[in-house]
């Protein structure tokens, strides 16, 4: 590997320009691709084979209408006011008419004639949104007590989908369309806010529309460049150069760009998360700029160690550190791959987005990075810089990385007890982790999103905030359901407890099919909606025995709910698949049985550690005002399942880096301690340089202002900063000295059977000296005579 490396870099540097304008036309490509197809992010999260997903699927198929997305608009009066004067009536009236009268929008008149539902025909008010439920429906199952809200009445007659709170302060208009949202054709949820908005204008009405209205954007904005500066400060003060710091921001931006960019560039043709380019340029900036920075300071040191011209230097740091960071990125890779085998489409696509642009950093770092070397040339290194270089290695001088080093190996054994008691406290929080997806309840108090779900809750229950969808069929194949039938299923479902409001919403023309909306009393995330959702799915339950039924719950609440179910179910499958895979790259890596394992077990302390600390942060609001956000509440479904991919991935590389250079040191005759005290004092520089950039980078995303992106930064910028600085920094070295060189100890059948890889580069050199060599000889020969 190092030797092909080797050749590939010496490569690259001869003919810098083949390599460099090779790579502007792919970016070039990209940026074209980009300006055709536009970019298309879409807040859809669909999960193939979940209960709630299995209802949708088969209401589109038998009852297309009731299938649709669901939307609704909260209208709020000024304080000790009412909606319903004649003024604000008709105003409110006429936007809903508007709306519709769009096309893409169900008229509720119009979905109860073809569910072929008489009762709600003969009311309009009954029918509503399938998808989630439309509160305006509830008068088809009164509740035992009277709610504090009731249908619109306008001329007599209930106004289709609003509901109005018995004070006047807040009305509810919900309704569906035709298809889900992410199949909307432009402009049409534009349309329905610009309806409502123009009646709250100059009526002193505030109209909220549901997210669901809103066009995902990309949360990024401008917190991320602290990051980048941070890196550029870090760069220029390891590496001591402005010309050579600004070598890994080019090779990152080169990545991201062609990486995120060929993403948003296709967007069109796939479905792809609003967090889906985020999470690749936060992963894409952090290993484009590390990979980088360790093959620039290899070349550096080979320059002013070994006194090697740029080129040569250049080329062996290609071919050693170089093999490193293919062997880091692969490890990577396979971490955020293993999210394929879950089968969730939006986590696997998040998982090949960023992928592909580790990938990428990867081959740019190998080709793009050498060839940018062979420009520069000899003023990569100023003679300035050489001879200070010098001037230290003479006067023998060990830094504070020495000193560090030697101390936590003279005391091993506290400092391993320390790392683990203080790392176990810290991952207590964790085993009170609740996981969900963000909602109303947890917005920001100045967010349009939060004062709709509080006004929501205030007016009609929290429950309305979260409408189930239930879809009734017969047990027996070729039954049906009677109306009669029907209506005391709707009445048996209201005596559930934490059932607040059921209405019967259509039927089928078959009659097998019957769709009922369900308001809980409690919220979206709150466990007692969890557990209703479960009784209700219960086959074997009291209603479903005594009439007959299966009872299929879907709609936001319930999605959400299965999302989480699953991601619990498939987390430690998934676990075992990238330790497995990982433990088998490390091996062939490290020649050593004890480095994976130890590695591994390293990794699962900071892991545990970041989950108890972000479980403390966001669900508990621990530092919530620092961290710009007033409300905890549940950890985000997937968040636990691609953090640990990525983090694995990331932490491995440090191992990669640390080890691999005590590793060289024990190849080049360091035995003992002294192995790990020369390697460490030879990469600890870099590998804190890089630890502090990634940490930067991801820290950037935590003041973003969506809640999913704040979450995953903090996540990530806490764990690289736990494994980079207390796991790799303090427990490698003890537990490395600890075993000293039985660390690096491998049965002989099994050293037969592994490949040797190279990675420290000992063949390379060995064929460089064995070439010098040979060329020298015949000129001593020449000198003899």
């Amino acid at each position: 590997m190092s030797t092909f490396l080797y050749k590939l870099g010496k490569q690259a540097y001869d003919k810098s320009w083949y390599f460099i304008a090779g790579w502007i036309v792919i970016l070039g490509i990209v940026i074209a691709m980009l300006g055709i197809n536009g970019m298309n992010v879409s807040s859809e999260m669909k999960l193939e084979g979940t209960p709630s997903q299995k209802v949708l699927d088969k209401l589109e198929q038998a009852l297309p209408e009731a299938s649709g997305g669901q939307a609704s608009v909260v209208f709020t009066a000024p304080e000790g006011e009412r909606l319903d004067t004649p003024e604000r009536l008709t105003a409110i009236t006429e936007a809903i008419n508007k709306v519709y009268g769009l096309d893409y929008v169900i008229n509720p008149a119009e979905l109860a004639a073809a569910a072929g539902n008489a009762a709600a025909q003969g009311d309009p008010s009954q029918a509503g949104s399938a998808q989630g439920g439309d509160a305006a429906g509830t008068a088809g199952a009164a509740p035992a007590e009277m709610p504090p809200y009731g249908p619109l009445i306008v001329d007599g007659m209930p106004v289709p989908g609003m509901l109005i709170a018995t004070d006047g302060s807040v009305g509810l208009f919900q309704f569906q369309f035709t298809v889900q949202q992410t199949s909307l054709p432009a402009g049409v949820a534009d349309s329905v806010v610009e309806a409502v908005e123009e009646a709250a204008s100059g009526t002193g009405i505030t109209a909220l529309p549901s997210d669901s209205l809103k066009t995902p954007d990309i949360p990024i904005g401008t917190n991320e460049i602290y990051g980048l500066v941070v890196a550029v400060i870090v760069l220029i003060v390891t590496l001591g150069s402005i010309v050579a710091a600004g070598l890994p921001i080019v090779i990152a931006l080169f990545g991201v760009g062609i990486g995120v960019g060929g993403a948003f560039a296709i967007s069109s043709f796939v479905t792809m998360s609003s967090v889906t380019p985020v999470l690749a340029l936060m992963v894409g900036l952090a290993v484009g700029i590390d990979y980088a920075l360790f093959i620039v300071n290899r070349q550096r040191r080979l320059i002013f160690d070994q006194g090697l011209s740029a080129r040569e230097a250049a080329s062996r740091a290609v071919g050693t550190a170089g093999s490193a960071v293919f062997f880091a990125g692969l490890t990577v890779i396979i971490a955020l791959c293993g999210l394929l085998v879950i089968g969730i489409s939006f986590l696997s696509m998040m998982a090949l987005v960023a992928s592909v642009t580790v990938f990428l950093n990867v081959l740019l770092a190998l080709t793009l990075l050498p060839a940018l070397l062979g420009l520069l040339g000899e003023r990569i290194c100023s003679v300035k810089a050489r001879e200070k270089s010098r001037s230290k290695s003479s006067g023998k001088q060990h830094g504070i990385a020495d000193g560090w080093v030697k101390g936590i190996v003279k005391f091993r054994w506290p400092a391993i007890i320390a790392i683990v008691l203080v790392l176990g406290a810290a991952a207590i929080p964790a085993a009170e982790m609740e996981m969900g997806m963000p909602s109303g309840a947890t917005a920001n108090l100045d967010t349009s999103q939060r004062q709709s779900y509080n006004a929501i809750s205030e007016g009609f229950g929290e429950g309305f905030n979260g409408p189930l969808l239930i879809v009734a069929e017969p047990k027996d194949a070729s039954g049906t359901i009677a109306p009669q039938s029907l209506m005391a299923l709707v009445q048996d479902i209201q005596k559930v407890e934490n059932v607040s409001v059921v209405s019967p919403l259509g039927m089928n023309k078959e009659g097998n099919i019957a769709i009922l909306s369900v308001v809980p009393k409690t919220g979206p995330t709150d466990s007692e909606t969890k557990n209703l959702v479960k009784d209700l799915r219960a086959a074997d339950s009291t209603i479903a025995e005594t009439h007959g039924v299966t009872l299929g719950v879907t709609g936001f609440t319930a999605i959400n709910i299965d999302m989480s179910v699953k991601l619990a179910e498939v987390f430690p499958i998934y676990i075992g698949i990238i330790v497995i895979l990982s433990l088998i790259i490390l091996l062939l890596v490290f020649r050593s049985i004890l480095v994976p394992i130890k590695a591994t077990v390293g990794f699962l302390l900071s892991v545990l550690a970041t989950f108890g600390m972000s479980t403390a942060v966001f669900q508990w609001g621990w530092f919530n005002e620092l961290f710009g956000f007033d409300t905890g509440g549940p950890i985000m479904s997937f968040m636990p399942i691609m953090v640990t991919g990525i983090l694995y991935g990331l932490a491995m590389d440090y191992q990669v880096f640390l080890v691999s250079s005590m590793r060289e040191s024990y190849v080049h005759g360091h035995q003992g301690s002294q192995s790990v005290i020369h390697g460490y004092s030879q990469a600890s520089r870099v590998v804190v340089a890089a630890a502090i950039i990634m940490v930067a980078v991801f820290a950037g995303f935590i003041f973003t202002h969506d809640i999913m992106i704040k979450q995953i930064g903090f996540a990530l910028a806490l764990g690289i900063l736990i494994d980079a600085f207390v796991i790799r920094m303090a427990l490698v070295p003890a537990v490395m000295a600890l075993f000293g060189d039985k660390a690096w100890s491998l049965p002989r059948w099994l050293d037969r059977m592994l490949p040797n890889l190279d990675v420290e580069g000992d063949k390379l050199i060995a064929e460089l000296k064995a070439s010098e060599e040979a060329a020298a000889l015949p000129q001593v020969r020449v000198a003899n005579q």
